[in-house]
């Protein structure tokens, strides 16, 4: 029997071993795999190999999918999602709520923790207890985003040291979220991670409706957001170039490098120190 066939060595009707074959093997060359098979009695048919090796691949595939959703980066991206549209959602209900209950309590404040110091209260009247009802959902909206952000903020450094070192764990997390992965993410070059979360004003850009942002999403960091505006497109650029690397260190090896942090805190003093306003 041919070494390098997926079904080399394996009983004709065990699934489980011929989806670990296909999920792990390779051969260093194609070959007639179909009639391989008839030939060495590991299918009646060419007919039964297609669909042995379909019924294979196809779980195979479902548990890769399966075992990708439940990788650590992946947990990252879907409790920033959450916790962001947690937060959304509490603002909003926050603020219908509040315009409500200003027709009924003097002292409720347009704010969410104004709505949430209502939740707990007893309703004297049906429209207070809708009311009241209301503020405690915002309450626990409000409670889960906590509880989301300190989650991230825990699993960020053990997943992405360099990034939550160097942007914070939210803006780290964020960035994982909207390259898709910290695998993506490290594979993207510096002038992208710089302008992940302005895509709308990027392709508007494309399109000759507007000029091309200078940041996305990292200019809420100190570094871009506390740099004189004539400089921030220097200071973009050199936070988002550490970025990129820092997301490579994190995803191939997983070591803090504290010489990219000195390096960077070292160019955006020297960017923030410009007096003559010009950018580079």
């Amino acid at each position: 029997m041919t070494d390098d066939a997926w079904f080399a060595g394996l009983p004709p009707g065990d699934t489980e071993e011929a989806i670990d074959s296909i999920a792990s093997g390779s051969a260093a060359t194609p070959r007639a795999w179909p009639s391989i098979a008839v030939d060495e009695g590991y299918a009646d048919s060419e007919a039964e190999y297609y669909d042995r090796l379909r019924d294979a691949t196809i779980e195979a595939a479902r548990r890769a999918v399966r075992s990708r959703e439940q990788a650590d980066d992946s947990q990252l991206v879907h409790a920033v999602r959450s916790m962001d549209d947690t937060e959304r959602i509490a603002n909003e209900l926050a603020e219908r709520t509040a315009e409500w209950a200003g027709t009924l309590f003097e002292e409720a404040e347009p704010t969410v923790a104004g709505v949430r110091s209502l939740a707990g209260r007893e309703p004297q009247t049906d429209a207070e207890g809708h009311v009241l009802a209301l503020a405690e959902q915002v309450d626990a909206l409000a409670e889960e985003a906590e509880a989301l952000r300190s989650f991230i903020e825990r699993q960020t450094p053990q997943i992405a040291p360099n990034l939550d070192a160097m942007a914070g764990s939210v803006l780290a997390a964020r960035l994982i979220a909207l390259a898709g992965g910290l695998e993506s993410l490290a594979k993207k070059p510096s002038g992208t991670v710089q302008v992940l979360g302005a895509e709308d004003a990027l392709f508007a850009h494309l399109a000759g409706r507007g000029t091309s942002p200078k940041h996305g999403i990292i200019f809420t960091h100190e570094y871009v957001r506390g740099t004189h505006p004539d400089n921030r497109g220097s200071a973009a650029r050199a936070f988002a170039g550490k970025l990129a690397i820092a997301a490579r260190i994190d995803h191939y090896s997983g070591e803090y490098r504290e010489e990219i942090h000195e390096e960077l805190r070292d160019r955006i003093a020297t960017i923030q120190a410009r007096t003559d306003g010009g950018d580079e």
